[in-house]
């Protein structure tokens, strides 16, 4: 065999590798995954950490089981100043995640790489600008999500909201909503939408968004959690955790709102509620 076919053999398979690595690889390790069965300590695990598993049909806790699968084998956690990350902790924050995505595509958190959990709010120190002044100051967070990929929570906020039945907070789902929103580069309150969804999504959210600042200028009891009121970005995240920690109060005070994230969502907690 010349030297010239052993280059064209070796040339053939590392194209062939690589093609399958890049479109493939992906598909074929999350089916080699979902071969195996779900763990039942994680179900014990799902039903006592996440309160709405257990009002969905199904099929829809099925799809759930199966991202939590994936999620945990592929996204890395890490336990921040001496937190130990074991089962409950990883069932519990994927669990709360993928209720975001249960009915969109877990793609979409193919970005999403690490989770860092903390036991209890932290500090940072986070740039401030006031015009050309820039300073530093310390802030205490309960958790945080970048653009890189990576999601920050505290524990004790995650026990003390996540897994309270409606609850007015959900840190995982808050932090989980960014990362929904930097789908498309940026987090601005505006996920990925196209024609009349944008349209109507951006009209609506404005006005919504506009209501809720004048209500707390004037010093009136607001509608939604005043963290909202921030920006656009914070907008969506605060929506996002009362849609499905309080969706009745939302579609009382909000049903335009209501509706356009039971479309984004492809879900009705307030129906799964009632059932």
């Amino acid at each position: 065999m010349s030297s010239a076919t052993v280059f064209a053999l070796f040339a053939t398979a590392f194209i062939a590798l690589a093609i399958f690595y890049l479109f493939f690889y992906r598909s074929w390790r999350r089916e080699r995954e979902l071969k195996h069965p779900f763990p039942k300590v994680w179900r014990k695990h799902l039903r006592s950490t996440v309160p709405l598993y257990c009002q969905l049909p199904k099929r829809l806790q099925k799809i759930l089981e199966q991202q939590i699968q994936l999620f945990i084998a592929e996204k890395n956690f890490y336990g921040c100043d001496g937190f130990e990350v074991n089962d409950r902790v990883r069932v519990a924050v994927a669990g709360h995640a993928c209720l975001l995505t249960v009915m969109r595509s877990y793609a979409d958190y193919d970005e999403v790489r690490s989770i860092l959990v903390y036991p209890d709010v932290y500090r940072v120190q986070a740039s401030e600008r006031d015009g050309m002044v820039v300073g530093v100051s310390n802030q205490v967070r309960a958790g945080e999500a970048s653009s890189l990929g990576q999601v920050v929570l505290a524990w004790s906020e995650c026990e003390s909201g996540a897994m309270q039945a409606k609850s007015p907070h959900n840190v995982i789902l808050h932090e989980f909503a960014h990362q929904l929103d930097y789908l498309d580069g940026s987090a601005d309150g505006a996920p990925p939408l196209s024609g009349d969804q944008a349209k109507e999504w951006q009209q609506t959210m404005t006005i919504a968004y506009d209501d809720l600042r004048h209500s707390l200028k004037h010093h009136r009891n607001s509608w939604l959690d005043p963290y909202g009121a921030t920006k656009p970005a914070e907008f969506f995240a605060v929506l996002t955790e009362t849609f499905y920690q309080q969706p009745q109060h939302l579609r009382e005070q909000q049903p335009a709102v209501y509706d356009q994230l039971r479309a984004f969502y492809k879900i009705d907690p307030e129906e799964l509620a009632r059932s």
